[in-house]
């Protein structure tokens, strides 16, 4: 009899930030001349969890030379990729996404988006 590892479930209680999943505009119009600074494309709105790195993570982040700081979590989705953008509602703050990875577990109950704060400088 094989025993079942404990997974714990993505507790929808912690789910307490709205984010915007956003993506590149279209960069030529419909004469195939470039449009400066294209405007961003939501590709979707939903409710995550937010988790600072800590520890070894930051540290393997940053041997890594990546700007990652935080870890958002949300619910299972598929699509989302390293060329998009996610904005945090509730702190005002933009955000580029480095890596969408799915759970440990790879049931697909939860995707972790790693992110780096992007700069307006």
């Amino acid at each position: 009899m094989q025993q079942q590892r404990y997974r714990p479930r993505l507790n929808a209680g912690k789910l307490n930030r709205r984010i915007t999943i956003r993506k590149a505009g279209r960069t030529e119009d419909e004469a195939g001349y470039p449009i400066p600074n294209p405007e961003p494309v939501d590709v979707c709105t939903v409710w995550a969890a937010r988790e600072p790195l800590r520890g070894r993570e930051y540290f393997a982040a940053d041997a890594a030379q990546s700007e990652i700081t935080v870890r958002y979590k949300i619910r299972y989705r598929e699509g989302i990729t390293s060329d998009m953008q996610l904005y945090d509602h509730r702190d005002d703050r933009e955000y580029q996404i480095e890596a969408a990875l799915d759970d440990v577990f790879g049931d697909r109950a939860e995707t972790h988006l790693m992110v780096s704060e992007v700069s307006n400088g």
